[in-house]
């Protein structure tokens, strides 16, 4: 769940939507269905291994008749709820030592960041968020500008003097 959400971006409740259909392994592609609106997203080969490895080797073991078509089920079978999953994303973030507050949305963010970081346009990854308008996604530009003058401050020497 946390490689699926970072290699698409999608919103938690998204997440937690997704019909085993959904996903394409043999074509890495994600259709992500939000109300009215539905987008395609490419995934990551190692995102498509394991949600493949979760599908054979976990999903069948806990599905039950009301899990139904779900992607991703809880203990019981059932249908993972939004709270259930930011539960998942709790315990994983205390695992792993981190005292930042860490949220699905989190994911979310570095998703849309590092795509930018790496050259992405704001126009796709205004769709792969979807957002229905581009001021949604600039958010993103503001922080990467933050993060260089604070890289830009703190690494080149004429700026140390002050």
């Amino acid at each position: 769940m946390l490689e699926l959400l970072y290699a698409t971006g999608i919103r938690a409740s998204e997440l937690v939507d997704l019909n085993i259909q959904d996903i394409n392994v043999h074509t890495g592609m994600l259709n992500c269905k939000n109300g009215k609106s539905e987008r395609l997203i490419p995934v990551y080969p190692a995102a498509i291994n394991a949600i493949s490895e979760y599908i054979v080797r976990v999903r069948k073991l806990i599905i039950t008749p009301d899990g139904g078509q779900a992607l991703f089920t809880n203990l019981n079978g059932r249908r993972l709820t939004r709270q259930g999953f930011w539960k998942i994303v709790k315990g994983y973030a205390e695992k792993a030592g981190i005292v930042k507050e860490i949220t699905p949305h989190t994911l979310r963010h570095s998703f849309a960041l590092h795509l930018l970081e790496n050259g992405a346009e704001l126009k796709d990854i205004q769709m792969m968020l979807g957002h229905a308008d581009i001021s949604s996604t600039q958010v993103y530009v503001h922080l990467l500008n933050d993060h260089f003058k604070k890289v830009y401050n703190s690494c080149h020497p004429r700026a140390k003097l002050g």
